[in-house]
């Protein structure tokens, strides 16, 4: 039970039990209708985000808002979970207040984790307070996969370093040998230096829309992702065309948003072949319930992406060609970097791919506003 929560219950229980009392001392006969408490009721359970529910001496429902119908805590007029009904006939039977976690799945919806808070009332009536912690739960998961993972990650050049260090020692007296190891060493400090950059840049990004969000010409940013790539381009011959509709315009974060694209573009390259070609292509994109779109594809003719690899494409630090990542200098983060700053501009990322016939990475960005463009 979270702080936030049990916080949240005293002032339900509060407000439930302060105006019971209240309605008892004000009620007079012969003065009018009675008011109905269960209205009031009513009134307070629709102001929580949380689910919440009275149920009455036979387990009938006698007030639930639309949060605990959602959660399924409630069906028609009865409690839906078989654990949270006994659960609220003990607490009817013995008066003792009880938290409970229950976890539950439900047709087409992933498993719900739900901290349950049950009380009896004054009345005799039971109160249900209920909190889905299922995204928390996730993102605590998340982080903590994320954690082990750049531990694991970050002791292989750390690892590799150690021993060239050790290396170098040993063949101090050849100094062929000191040069190999040393630009060894140079290599993985580069490739450990990029590892940490990109380890702190997705934790700024996890879940953070741009802050510095402004008004960018596609165009320009395309061109400056495109200028980060050329000379990588230029020493593998491979050609970086740019075509599709000029002058749209989106609103973000031109240094993210050029970081997106420099990494896909990055990508089209290392994973082609020498003399090949990179295109990067823009179109405008209605959409009747979001509005307009536009999107940024870049496409390759390289050696393509397996069906199964491409629903994991975008995880953190999943290769297609770990070897080939290693040479390379890859972290694994590249494609995570550009879901998690796609994503905290609105927008979403696909890709097309089949082996031996390149790929395709799409971005769809909301188009700015036609009144913020300047006459």
């Amino acid at each position: 039970m979270t702080p936030a929560l049990a916080a949240l219950i005293g002032v339900v229980v509060g407000l439930l039990g302060g105006y019971l009392i209240a309605w008892a001392i004000v009620r007079q006969p012969n003065e009018g209708p009675e008011p109905d408490p269960l209205l009031e009721l009513r009134r307070v359970l629709d102001a929580l985000r949380c689910g919440g529910a009275i149920i009455g001496p036979i387990d009938e429902i006698l007030a639930a808002n639309e949060p605990a119908i959602d959660l399924g805590i409630v069906r028609g007029n009865r409690v839906a979970i078989p654990a949270l009904l006994t659960q609220v006939r003990e607490v009817r039977r013995t008066g003792e207040t009880a938290a409970i976690n229950l976890d539950q799945t439900r047709a087409g919806r992933a498993e719900q984790q739900l901290a349950v808070r049950v009380l009896r009332l004054e009345d005799g009536n039971v109160l249900v307070i209920a909190d889905d912690r299922s995204a928390a739960l996730r993102v605590q998961a998340s982080a903590r996969d994320f954690m082990a993972n750049a531990t694991h990650e970050l002791k292989t050049p750390v690892g590799a370093i150690t021993l060239l260090g050790e290396a170098v020692e040993q063949a101090a007296d050849d100094p062929g040998a000191v040069v190999r190891f040393s630009r060894k060493i140079q290599a993985e400090s580069s490739r450990l230096s990029l590892l940490v950059a990109q380890i702190v840049q997705l934790s700024r990004l996890q879940g953070q829309a741009p802050a510095n969000a402004e008004r960018l010409e596609v165009d320009e940013v395309i061109g400056s992702a495109l200028d980060r790539s050329r000379q990588l381009a230029e020493a593998r011959r491979i050609s970086l065309t740019l075509g599709g509709v000029r002058g749209l315009v989106v609103r973000g974060s031109r240094e993210q948003l050029v970081t997106a694209l420099a990494n896909l573009v990055h990508n089209a390259i290392t994973y082609s072949d020498d003399k090949a070609r990179v295109v990067v292509t823009t179109r405008p994109v209605e959409d009747a319930e979001r509005g307009d779109r536009i999107a940024i594809a870049v496409s390759d003719n390289g050696i393509g992406i397996s069906a199964e690899d491409t629903r994991r494409i975008f995880e953190r630090f999943y290769r297609v060609d770990y070897a080939r990542s290693r040479q390379t200098g890859g972290t694994g983060l590249g494609l995570s970097i550009v879901a998690e700053i796609v994503e905290g501009h609105g927008g979403e990322v696909a890709v097309w791919s089949k082996l031996g016939s390149g790929s395709t990475f799409t971005i769809t960005l909301p188009a700015a506003p036609a009144e913020e463009e300047v006459a």
